[in-house]
């Protein structure tokens, strides 16, 4: 997945990145669910393949997005992290989840969530950012 810049645009540019059916999820799979393990995104109900996540994780490290670490508890896996550019991701995330709990036929459990990250404002967004900071950057 090539992330070169077509044009200048902010929009564009970060529609590049993030605007694939699977990037988003990947990441609201690490905010959200606390996944950081390529076996545990693959059990995400919408069912990414192998290939398509493994292609998708590497632009994210790529990008500075993620960081990638060798698990020190399983030599053959990776544990994947959240830079401070994936944590500044929340509010694209919380926006998106209340607009689909609002327009769309969401399960009624993840809609809550959705509308009470959305309607605590900015101080429930950087609550969660210093919880996210803690478990992914240290």
């Amino acid at each position: 997945m090539s992330t070169k810049g077509k044009s200048g645009c902010p929009v564009n540019l970060s529609l590049e990145l993030l605007g694939d059916r699977w990037t988003l999820l990947i990441i609201r799979d690490l905010v959200f669910a606390g996944k950081k393990h390529f076996r545990e995104f693959l059990q995400s109900d919408e069912g990414i393949s192998s290939r398509t996540l493994a292609e998708r994780l590497q632009t994210l490290v790529d990008e500075g997005i993620l960081t990638r670490s060798d698990d020190p508890s399983h030599g053959l896996k990776a544990i994947y992290r959240l830079t401070e550019a994936g944590i500044d991701l929340l509010p694209v995330l919380a926006t998106l989840g209340a607009w689909g709990s609002k327009y769309r036929e969401a399960d009624d459990d993840l809609a809550r969530i959705a509308n009470e990250l959305a309607a605590g404002g900015e101080r429930a967004l950087q609550r969660m950012k210093k919880k996210l900071r803690a478990e992914h950057i240290g």
